[in-house]
C-alpha cells in the first residue's frame, strides 16, 4: 500500500509540474524566481518519493521530501506576503479565486502532512521484486518533467539570477540575436 501511495503522490507531482510546464509554454506565463523556488520545493518531494519508488521506503527520503516541502511553503507564503497588499493584482492568472502560488502554500501544507502519515505507516525497507510498468512510466515522467523544466530555466535565466519580473527567455532571445 505505501508504494501504490508513493507512486500516486509520484504521479501527482509530475502532473503538476506538467501543468506548470504547459501554462509557461502555452500561456507565456514565464515562471518568476519564487515560482523556480516552489517548482524545485516540489522536485525535492518528488525526488523523495522517487528514492522510495527506486530503493525502497526509507525515512531519509521522507526527509528529503519534508525538506522540498518546506523550501517550496517557503517560497510560496513569501510570494503569497508580497501580493498581499490590497489592489495588487498578483502575478499570473488565478484558479478558483487563488492564484498559484497560494494552491502551491495549500499543496506543500498537504504534503507535509501527508508525509508524517506516510512515516507512521510501518516500514517494509525491501525493495518490491516487481515494481510494474506504471511506477516506472512514473518514475520516467518525473525525471523527464524535472529536465524539461531545467533546460527552460537555463533558456529563461541562463546561469546568472534570473529577472524578477521576466518577460522573455535570456539564453533564447541571444541565439537568435547571433543568427
Amino acid at each position: 500500500m505505501t508504494y501504490l501511495l508513493n507512486t500516486l503522490a509520484l504521479a501527482i507531482i509530475t502532473a503538476v509540474l506538467g501543468g506548470a510546464f504547459i501554462e509557461q509554454l502555452v500561456m507565456g506565463e514565464l515562471p518568476c524566481p519564487l515560482c523556480l523556488l516552489q517548482r524545485a520545493g516540489l522536485i525535492a518531494v518528488g525526488l523523495g518519493f522517487l528514492l522510495n519508488l527506486r530503493f525502497g521506503i526509507q525515512p531519509a527520503h521522507y526527509g528529503v521530501a519534508l525538506l522540498g516541502s518546506l523550501v517550496g511553503a517557503a517560497a510560496s507564503m513569501r510570494q503569497i506576503l508580497l501580493h498581499i497588499a490590497p489592489g495588487d493584482p498578483g502575478y499570473s492568472g488565478a484558479v478558483f479565486g487563488l492564484h498559484l502560488y497560494s494552491w502551491s502554500f495549500v499543496s506543500f501544507v498537504c504534503l507535509m502532512i501527508g508525509i508524517g502519515i506516510l512515516l507512521l505507516e510501518p516500514a517494509g525497507h525491501a525493495r518490491p521484486q516487481n515494481r510494474g510498468r506504471i511506477v516506472a512510466v512514473t518514475m520516467l515522467g518525473f525525471v523527464a518533467i524535472v529536465l524539461a523544466n531545467l533546460v527552460s530555466t537555463l533558456l529563461e535565466c541562463g546561469l546568472t539570477q534570473c529577472p524578477d519580473d521576466p518577460v522573455s527567455y535570456m539564453w533564447l532571445d541571444a541565439l537568435k540575436s547571433r543568427f
